[in-house]
């Protein structure tokens, strides 16, 4: 086993942390975007590279204002799209085309003419994995520890350490009892100091979960 000091994380600041795969990148220090909100350690995978991530949040327009929040650890697999707020029509009327957009004579017309459907910020938790293809619909809150089905459509709210696959997305089951999944909310385990995560890797990638409590309880980690 080697020393703890040798036990060095990577730096999540590295763009792209794998030598020889360029496909795979963190996307905190690759966004440029300041509506789009990505923690440490969560990466994109693009054949064309994690660059191009923001190309896949769609119709998101500064004007309007909503944001895009990502916590850390996530895996986001290639084509996950996001739709935004600016690709909402209104419905209440007999047509949802957007007259007003095109000016002229079709702008000015009616009193909330500029009344578009708003549902809010979008916001991916903590430890999430979305899977290939996967689509996220505007306002969308997806919990801690989820795991979204490749081609899913989440057009709703995911319970954290939830599995939804589908279109629209639902859920298929629960990652671990009820109690298990309060404890880990409890840990936050991705909050931890890097150095706790390194070390205790083993209990947060394949441990159970009580051997992980019980280790943060040692070491006076939160939780």
């Amino acid at each position: 086993m080697p020393a703890s000091a040798d036990l060095l994380p990577p730096d999540p600041m590295t763009p792209y942390p794998m030598p020889g795969h360029p496909r795979v990148g963190f996307l905190k220090p690759l966004l440029t975007n300041p509506l789009i909100e990505v923690g440490e350690y969560t990466y994109y995978d693009d054949p064309d590279g994690p660059e191009h991530f923001e190309k896949n949040v769609l119709y998101h327009y500064d004007f309007i204002g909503d944001r895009l929040v990502i916590g850390k650890f996530c895996a986001i697999a290639w084509q996950t799209k996001f739709i935004m707020n600016g690709g909402s029509h209104r419905t209440a009327g007999p047509s949802t085309f957007p007259f007003l957009i095109f000016g002229g004579g079709w702008a000015g017309r009616f009193d909330g003419e500029m009344d578009f459907p708003h549902k809010g910020d979008t916001r991916v938790g903590n430890d999430v994995w979305l899977g290939y293809d996967s689509l996220v619909m505007p306002g969308v809150t997806i919990g801690d520890g989820a795991i979204v089905a490749a081609r899913s459509v989440v057009t709703a709210d995911v319970p954290p350490y939830a599995i939804v696959a589908g279109n629209p997305a639902r859920v298929v089951r629960l990652r671990f009892p009820e109690d298990d999944v309060a404890t880990l909310l409890r840990l936050r385990w991705w909050d931890w100091p890097v150095e706790a995560i390194t070390r205790h890797l083993p209990l947060i990638s394949g441990g159970p979960v009580d051997a992980l409590a019980e280790a943060a309880a040692r070491e006076g980690l939160p939780g």
